[in-house]
């Protein structure tokens, strides 16, 4: 089984349509009038939630009309987030379950003419050159251990000066961290780098980078206070979150992570470069 396939396989939980879909009804929701807003605690799994995803946007130079990839959209929360802002969107990933929950999320709050989904590799995007006026990436670079093919590949579908808008979780000063880890329970699937191994693939590649900023500070606080109102036996109870997502073991992931910010090993990096400008 090669990276790509075990990567794909780990995110594959079974059933997750109907889990989230089964959440919602037992929260009261009508499916028939779903918001974006229903879905945020699952669409904002990323460190930093919706703030971080607004403060990346920031950086993206959008305008209406725009069209986006997302690279490693799991099951659309940002495109969404970008479609309500007046752009398309395209979204791909690797996980055949994501792609399918993404599409009936985003029919089920109407945005469905706005944001189209595919299963497809990073790594061969399936996309002719100067597709897209921009693209990001949100937590993905983790699982992908050839960075610089990645970032040919979202050069190549780019139009000339179009901003492609980065934020994962990197390695800093060859620190360690445990596992599992939400991207990963082993290292075998763990590909983290540090902001200067992604800063030099990316200029390879052909862009400039534009805005590079460590949010360390600002992810330890944000953890801190999402595991202390998740505490008193909250993972037990049915909700939208990160326990539907990671299942059992997301108490512990997400410990992890946390220590891995405070000592220093990991810090999670917003990076934008431009392309051909």
């Amino acid at each position: 089984m090669n990276v790509e396939k075990e990567v794909a396989a780990y995110y594959t939980g079974g059933r997750l349509e109907e889990k989230i879909l089964g959440t919602l009804r037992s929260a009261g929701k009508d499916l028939t009038q779903l918001r974006t807003d229903d879905l945020v605690a699952i669409d904002d799994l990323h460190v930093g939630g919706r703030e971080a995803i607004q403060e990346l946007a920031s950086f993206m130079g959008l305008r209406p009309g725009m069209h986006l990839l997302d690279v490693g959209c799991g099951i659309g929360g940002s495109a969404r987030y970008f479609a309500e802002r007046g752009c398309q969107v395209t979204g791909i990933d690797l996980t055949d379950e994501f792609v399918g929950v993404a599409e009936i999320l985003t029919r089920l709050v109407k945005l469905d003419n706005k944001v189209k989904f595919r299963q497809a590799s990073a790594l061969e995007l399936p996309f002719d050159a100067g597709s897209f006026d921009g693209a990001y990436q949100v937590h993905v670079g983790m699982n992908i251990a050839d960075k610089a093919g990645v970032f040919r590949e979202v050069a190549r579908v780019l139009r000339r000066g179009g901003r492609f808008a980065i934020f994962d979780i990197m390695r800093k000063d060859d620190g360690g961290f445990d596992f599992p880890v939400p991207w990963a329970r082993s290292s075998e699937t763990s590909f983290v780098a540090s902001a200067e191994e992604y800063r030099r693939a990316l200029e390879a590649a052909g862009f400039r980078i534009e805005h590079h900023r460590d949010r360390r500070q600002f992810a330890i606080e944000f953890m801190q206070k999402a595991m202390a109102r998740t505490a008193s036996g909250s993972w037990d109870r049915p909700a939208l979150g990160v326990q539907l997502m990671m299942g059992e073991q997301a108490p512990v992931m997400l410990k992890n992570v946390l220590g891995g910010f405070v000592s220093g090993g990991l810090e999670p990096v917003e990076l934008v470069g431009i392309v051909g400008d």
